[in-house]
């Protein structure tokens, strides 16, 4: 009911405004994955928390359109609401744009807050809203009138990244995207996306929920940036350091006066998928504007050295905690008291274990851990409403990740509670096997995700079957755990985005039986050079999660001769790596965890 109110609320000022439809997006004012308690306001609206999703609401209709790895979460928390499911890429399912243009009527009026759409989206809309002589009204955040006691915008403090962690100098990268600016014949570059500007001037912050960035924006001109940010959060060294390479602070919604001062002669270099349409709509139409690419996205995504040298020590901390975890789980089922957790304290325990290791700042992204039937739901969260006990012989699937101070990590186990059925064996090793295969790829240069996934599904398709989510996703060091942008995925764009020598990206294939179980088995990995020779640059990559594979849940008479070379090198490594960390019966576990077979 508190839901249908607060829709009831909306189109109560819908009409009191003017607008037809309402648009209601997951972002904040910097088109973030992830966002502050404060943004939440598709998640207050609809009842739906996943981190993906848009809510449209008309005078007589209310859908949310989310993509596959929700759509099980997604019929759940909005049952009951009103709101209808929009699965979206599913065969009669319209796109938000065609659906927004479609229920606009003519003379009518699109409203959404111009500060959560991206300029890209919000130009296509007017663009094809003008054929019906339908209008934007971007100026106004109707859900503010509507969410009593909203969270404010955080204050937490920023910190700086020393070049002894971020391996390269603000004026080095400076240097590098004024170039670009240059081509493309650029005088000035708008920034709005936390991660590009935390890396550009090597500060972080606590802003974001599961992301160490700050809420800022940054315009790069020539000779100097101006940087929009809450003042209060930097501390005298990070003034010193951003006043060094002529930095100037200016208060964080400055911006949007600001950027109405840019002159005739400005030729204003602009990411159309990540500026707010809002932004975009206060630089004067007389502007040229370049519209390409942040040049940061693509540099930030090949990692120099010390970062991913930084980020395999955070593998370590992360193996060793998460290695213990699965110790701590075959315990718990030895002694037949598995029941008496549940996976909310199991996933309390894998977070308590991280902050063991030292230097643990967060975790990545929302914790998915899910047994039995829960595993089937891709981006499972659990709640108090919904988390189950650990019963045996069943899986128990868990995608957690997080922010050390020497990086960042996203790991995926799937761990089987006690003797599973022959079913369940099954599924896990083919999923294995899909692992396996893109693990041990060579490649020439100049490949994507786009071509090698095919080898990650090969497996299951062999069966017929398939998982409705990428394969890999490129990983920030110390910035958004999904990073683009490349990425592993036969039918999504981004995945075209060619390998670099440095690239971090996920190996993840999975497999959900609805009702039943889910299998997902994660592994980051750096894309390296190889052999050249006279038929070019060779690529592969170097697996940099180390924690074991459950032998318990692997069917080994299905496995090849090559799948068991890669599981026992893969095993051996693990040891290798884990063991001076582990003592008694833990070591001894660990051995037979990850002996040969």
């Amino acid at each position: 009911m508190e839901i249908k109110e607060r829709v009831s609320k909306l189109r109560v000022l819908m009409e009191r405004n003017g607008i037809d439809v309402y648009m209601i997006p997951t972002a904040d004012f910097h088109n973030s994955e992830y966002v502050g308690e404060h943004f939440k306001a598709r998640a207050f609206m609809s009842g739906f928390t996943g981190s993906a999703g848009t809510l449209i609401v008309t005078k007589d209709f209310a859908g949310l359109w989310t993509d596959g790895r929700y759509f099980l979460q997604g019929e759940k928390q909005l049952e009951g609401t009103g709101i209808e499911l929009q699965k979206m890429r599913e065969p009669g399912v319209p796109t938000i744009a065609e659906f927004v243009v479609e229920n606009t009527p003519e003379d009518g009026v699109l409203g959404f807050d111009g500060r959560v759409v991206t300029f890209g989206e919000g130009k296509d809309l007017a663009t094809k809203l003008k054929r019906k002589n339908a209008t934007v009204k971007y100026d106004v955040d109707l859900v503010d009138e509507i969410w009593e006691n909203r969270p404010a915008l955080s204050e937490e403090p920023a910190f700086y990244m020393s070049l002894e962690r971020a391996g390269e100098s603000v004026a080095s990268k400076l240097e590098r995207v004024r170039k670009e600016m240059h081509e493309v014949g650029a005088n000035i570059h708008v920034i709005t996306t936390l991660d590009d500007i935390g890396w550009l001037l090597n500060i972080r912050g606590m802003d974001v929920d599961y992301v160490p960035v700050l809420l800022s924006y940054a315009v790069v001109y020539e000779d100097s940036v101006d940087l929009y940010v809450d003042e209060r959060k930097l501390s005298d060294e990070i003034k010193k350091h951003l006043a060094d390479h002529n930095v100037h602070i200016k208060s964080y919604n400055d911006i949007y006066e600001e950027v109405k001062q840019f002159s005739g002669n400005d030729v204003v270099l602009v990411d159309p998928e990540c500026l707010n349409y809002a932004v975009f709509n206060n630089i004067p139409k007389e502007i040229t504007l370049v519209e390409r690419r942040n040049p940061t996205i693509l540099m930030k995504a090949i990692k120099n050295e010390v970062e991913l040298q930084h980020t395999i020590k955070a593998h370590v901390k992360d193996g060793i905690a998460h290695t213990k975890f699965i110790y701590w789980l075959k315990q718990l089922v030895k002694q037949g008291t598995s029941e008496q957790e549940d996976e909310l304290s199991a996933s309390a325990k894998l977070v308590e274990l991280r902050k063991e290791q030292g230097g643990f700042i967060c975790p990545s992204f929302s914790p998915i851990c899910g047994h039995g039937e829960n595993g089937a739901i891709v981006h499972y969260s659990s709640s108090k409403e919904t988390s189950i006990p650990l019963r045996t012989g069943t899986f128990f699937l868990t995608d957690t990740g997080a922010h050390f101070e020497e990086g960042s990590t996203d790991i995926t186990r799937t761990t089987a509670m006690g003797e599973v059925s022959d079913k369940l064996k099954y599924d896990y090793t083919r999923v294995l096997q899909c692992h396996l295969r893109l693990s041990r790829l060579k490649f020439m240069e100049g490949v994507s995700g786009a071509n090698v996934d095919l080898f990650a599904r090969a497996p299951l398709w062999q069966d017929y079957e398939n998982f409705n989510h990428g394969t890999g996703h490129g990983v920030g060091y110390l910035g958004n755990i999904h990073e683009g942008p490349h990425g592993i995925h036969w039918g999504i764009y981004r995945a075209a985005e060619p390998f670099k020598h440095g690239m971090v990206v996920t190996n993840e294939p999975g497999l959900y039986i609805s009702g039943s179980h889910g299998i997902r088995l994660e592994n980051e990995l750096i894309v390296r050079k190889t052999v050249k020779n006279e038929y070019g640059q060779f690529m592969e990559f170097e697996v940099m999660t180390f924690v074991p594979w459950d032998l318990e849940a692997i069917n080994l008479d299905m496995l090849t001769i090559e799948d068991k070379y890669e599981l026992n090198k893969y095993h051996a490594k693990v040891f290798e790596v884990l063991a001076p960390h582990f003592e008694g019966d833990e070591l001894e576990w660990l051995k037979q965890a990850t002996r040969e077979v």
